[in-house]
């Protein structure tokens, strides 16, 4: 965790819970690169050297894009048309995952049976 001050007491706990296996999609990854880009982010480092310090703090087990994950999508209810939300939401489902999140799109995702921790 880079900065875990920043994050929700009951979020740091989760994450910091050695039972608690934590994943990552690369889509969360790429969609950093794209807010980098479009300077809605602002990294105090270049988004190579932000990621590989991120990743070195925590054991991530990377949630791959199956094509079990792609049809997951239609089945969920989307209130917004984000695509890297609705590879996260699907990916969430697949593999049976918590999905931690402030994104009150995906928060709403909880009613459709998503497992979801809210991180605000």
């Amino acid at each position: 965790m880079v900065e875990p001050d920043r994050l929700p007491k009951k979020i740091a706990l989760a994450l910091r819970n050695d039972d608690n296996e934590l994943w990552l999609s690369p889509i969360s990854l790429w969609e950093l690169w794209v807010l980098v880009q479009k300077n809605r982010i602002a990294l105090a480092e270049d988004f190579h050297t932000w990621v590989s310090r991120a990743l070195s703090h925590a054991s991530f087990r990377e949630a791959p894009i199956t094509n079990e994950v792609i049809m997951e999508i239609p089945k969920l209810e989307f209130s917004h048309r984000d695509p890297a939300d609705h590879f996260i939401a699907a990916s969430a489902r697949i593999f049976d995952l918590t999905l931690v999140t402030a994104d009150p799109n995906l928060l709403k995702l909880k009613s459709q049976g998503l497992s979801v921790l809210a991180a605000s």
